[in-house]
């Protein structure tokens, strides 16, 4: 599945990073020059890119996939990268791209001031940016059929809901993964995580291969685990969907990334792409370039208001986890999931 993935990813207009090295103008001219080759996932990425190219006159080259074929597309030429900045939701593999020495390290946006939530997503190294937050394992329902959601995860196991949660499977929806790393924590540790998936499982927990939330809207499921910014959305365009918050609410932040093998040219003008999303215009564009999904995140830099229905971080209880530990065991719990769960 990954390998097919990687094939259909497209980086239109990217040019081998030597190709610009073996250039003799002069590395001022170069650097300004210099295109941003962006690898994205976010809802509010084209938007973006556009932005910083319109504030800057730095070209900005987007190749724009979903989560896991982004990030399989980084492994995939990690002996050559061809990219500038990364931007996905998620943090542990950033995490394992770290540790496996890919990262641009020490250096953090001067345009913005984090929030004190926002300080928790900062890796020790600041190897990689968080530029915003939302929950990976919220339940989502529609308002209509369901009086009274399930509240906690322990809830799901109920004879009520047989047959009736679903859910992405982690090892294609890379923004899954987080919902099983939070959960699992929580519980105690891998294999207690696996005992309760194993339950739910048991209990009619379907598993879908591409995206749940269309069976919610659809009517052949009552309960959809996954991303919140999706309900909300939904809610926003006037559906009958609501949000529950369960306790722990795994959290999962946008994180951006620059490539550490890149030339100074490039590495620079990532630089500058990561102080536009922290300026107050790179956060209007991210508030309102998605308003039907992503936009609708819990926002970490100071100043920066959350969409309408977004509620307050506070009433939220986040399960942070330590993206190190658990971006490690994302390969093996993913490939466990699929054989067992999926």
């Amino acid at each position: 599945m990954i390998s097919a993935l990687i094939g259909g990813v497209v980086l239109s207009g990217v040019v081998p990073v030597g190709a610009a090295l073996a250039s003799s103008t002069p590395v001022a001219s170069r650097a300004a020059s210099t295109p941003l080759y962006l690898l994205s996932s976010e809802g509010y990425d084209s938007a973006m890119c556009t932005a910083f190219q319109k504030a800057t006159g730095i070209t900005c080259k987007l190749s724009d996939n979903s989560t896991g074929p982004t990030l399989a597309l980084i492994q995939a030429t990690k002996g050559n990268p061809q990219w500038g900045v990364a931007w996905t939701d998620g943090s542990a593999p950033y995490a394992a791209l770290d540790t496996e020495g890919l990262l641009l390290k020490h250096f953090e946006p001067t345009t913005g001031t984090l929030t004190p939530l926002g300080k928790t997503l900062v890796p020790a190294d600041k190897s990689y940016i968080p530029t915003g937050l939302t929950v990976s394992g919220a339940f989502m329902y529609n308002t209509t059929v369901v009086k009274n959601p399930p509240r906690t995860w322990a809830a799901l196991l109920s004879p009520q809901w047989r047959g009736q949660v679903e859910m992405n499977n982690p090892a294609v929806d890379g923004p899954t993964y987080p919902m099983l790393a939070g959960l699992f924590q929580s519980l105690g540790g891998v294999a207690q995580g696996e005992k309760f998936m194993m339950k739910l499982k048991a209990n009619g927990l379907k598993v879908s291969s591409n995206n749940a939330f269309p069976d919610l809207q659809a009517g052949k499921v009552k309960i959809v685990l996954g991303q919140n910014t999706d309900g909300i959305g939904a809610f926003d365009q006037g559906q009958h969907i609501g949000v529950v918050y369960p306790s722990p609410s795994p959290e999962l932040p946008s994180t951006l990334a620059i490539d550490g093998k890149a030339s100074s040219a490039e590495i620079a003008v990532a630089k500058k792409f990561a102080d536009f999303v922290y300026s107050p215009a790179g956060q209007a564009v991210m508030r309102t370039g998605d308003p039907t999904g992503d936009s609708n995140f819990f926002p970490i830099i100071k100043g920066t208001a959350p969409r309408p229905h977004v509620p307050s971080p506070t009433m939220v209880p986040f399960e942070s986890y330590n993206p190190y530990t658990w971006g490690a065991l994302e390969p093996s719990i993913n490939t466990w999931f699929s054989s067992h769960i999926a």
